[in-house]
């Protein structure tokens, strides 16, 4: 196979939606159509052993809920597919917005009861900004739900993108009989099990053999339905799709397995192969000679009985090589790596080489930060790796002290992944862990005690925001530093950041000092 060709058979995308929509389902059955798994797990009940291949941290099984993206790749017709499932409860949301800007396309689930929600609206607004193409997967269809033309409007909505079934539902919930895949004109009859694969019979609406399916009513509305669809939605165009502006919608049960292949079958035909991406120097081809990559995601403990993390790289651009030599750029040096790792969630296994679209492991001994770039040799930065301001704050103290080191290695080791922000304050140096949310420090304290056998309590601390700050104006740095002493702190890299404790201290702290720049995310 041909260089080009290597690159062109990738599919690299997210699965992505409002918790509890199916998302970690869908990632389950679509790995099992590509042979990557043999059963798949349920991910909800922890009364059975068997639980998502994607949700594979003990916190995640123990909750029902995913807490980290997780990648797997698998081989599925002449294609290679790289899924990322990403968390989407929202204390996990700036995991999902990194891993958005490593993939070429998205694949957004909804459930039919609960129609769009907070959270899938948000992820959509990174999508609409990057111009990322979009496709949807109304899930739960063996459920009562809204209608399907209700949902239709409601995705046009509140997702402002243009949708075009490829897919039409007859019936839902007991009597839900199946669909009819517009698509490849097929009809696709539901039987409910989790682990059958539907039976497909190609047909067209004008034949009678219709009725012997699914009886003279709901031929009759079926046939009604797809007339009033071909009416009023425009036909579905790739070129529309791969531009970010029009969203091809499917209908299914991700849980019975029922409309999983039909989706699968046209993503792998239509899905974008990888992108090109933009750096601040240039924007880089996939198919270019010249390797570069970037880190996305840093995740530790990936294997309890190896302490060591993994940092996410995606190639952007050529052929990544085991034992080559890459720039790392940031430390300006050359770097190479003896075992580089693909992923199946958790389980690991060292490749040789890998294509742009490609997701590579590559072992982090504190060399590696969110954003990195590796490259051939040529200087590039890869832009758009947002990092937020936290808006809760709490110390971290001690709860054992024979096991200091652990903590402080838990500590370390878990604010490289970007999901919390350590501060040390430098009035009395204390720790201070900032997050998005409540969740994330349950995640942290369980995390350090299972993974790490460092246990930690939270104390109380009021705090608004934490904001870094610079100025070209050396003396009246100086000077805010020394008058606002009580409230400055360091964070991970040694900058300084101000912990200001409402927004009317900030706000007056911005107005006495007119040349100090105050910046709420880390990158400036």
């Amino acid at each position: 196979m041909t260089f080009k060709e290597e690159i062109e058979r990738r599919r690299t995308f997210a699965v992505i939606s409002h918790p509890d929509a199916g998302k970690t389902t869908l990632t389950e059955k679509l790995l099992l159509f590509g042979g990557a798994i043999h059963v798949a797990g349920a991910v909800k009940s922890n009364k059975i052993k068997k639980t998502a291949t994607s949700d594979w941290m003990e916190i995640e099984k123990q909750r029902g809920i995913s807490v980290a993206t997780s990648v797997m790749g698998f081989e599925y017709r002449d294609y290679k597919i790289n899924i990322l499932d990403t968390p989407g409860h929202q204390d996990f949301a700036e995991d999902t917005f990194r891993t958005l800007t490593a993939v070429d396309s998205v694949i957004v689930v909804v459930d039919v009861a609960k129609g769009v929600e907070t959270q899938t609206r948000k992820l959509m607004e990174v999508c609409r900004m990057r111009k990322t193409p979009v496709m949807i997967f109304v899930n739960k269809m063996d459920r009562e739900g809204k209608d399907p033309f209700d949902i239709l409007d409601e995705l046009e909505e509140e997702l402002q993108i243009a949708v075009r079934p490829l897919s039409w539902p007859i019936d839902q919930g007991e009597r839900f009989k199946g669909v009819y895949n517009l698509y490849q004109e097929s009809l696709d009859l539901y039987q409910p099990g989790k682990q059958v694969i539907t039976k497909s019979v190609q047909l067209n609406l004008a034949s009678s053999d219709l009725e012997t399916h699914i009886g003279d009513k709901l031929s009759q509305k079926l046939r009604d339905d797809v007339e009033l669809i071909t009416e009023v939605y425009e036909p579905f165009k790739q070129e529309s799709y791969l531009a970010g502006e029009l969203a091809p919608v499917f209908f299914g049960s991700a849980l019975n397995n029922f409309g999983v292949k039909e989706l699968l079958d046209c993503f792998v035909e239509i899905a974008p192969s990888p992108r090109p991406v933009q750096t601040e120097e240039r924007t880089v081809n996939p198919l270019e000679d010249e390797f570069s990559g970037f880190v996305f995601k840093i995740h530790a403990n990936m294997d309890p009985n190896h302490r060591s993390c993994i940092a996410f790289v995606k190639v952007c651009s050529g052929k990544f090589e085991r034992n080559v030599n890459y720039k790392h750029v940031r430390f300006n040096r050359l770097m190479k790596f003896s075992s580089p790792t693909a992923f199946m969630a958790q389980k690991k296994e060292i490749l040789d080489e890998a294509f742009a679209g490609d997701i590579v492991g590559l072992p982090d001994n504190g060399n590696f930060k969110i954003g990195d770039t590796l490259t051939s040799g040529e200087m590039l930065h890869f832009k758009g790796l947002p990092s937020f301001s936290p808006e809760m704050f709490k110390y971290i103290e001690n709860a054992d002290p024979m096991k200091s080191k652990q903590l402080q290695r838990g500590i370390e080791q878990l604010m490289d992944e970007g999901v919390a922000q350590l501060f040390v304050n430098q009035f009395n140096g204390r720790k201070i862990i900032g997050t998005v949310g409540q969740l994330q420090f349950e995640v942290i304290q369980y995390r350090l005690l299972h993974e790490y056998g460092a246990q930690c309590r939270w104390e109380p601390i009021n705090l608004y925001k934490a904001c870094w700050i610079e100025s070209d104006d050396v003396a009246q740095l100086a000077d805010f530093k020394k008058r606002k002493f009580q409230y400055m702190a360091h964070d991970k890299e040694g900058r300084d950041v101000f912990l200001a404790e409402s927004s009317y201290i900030l706000m007056m702290a911005q107005q006495d000092f007119k040349n100090i720049r105050f910046h709420f995310n880390s990158e400036f």
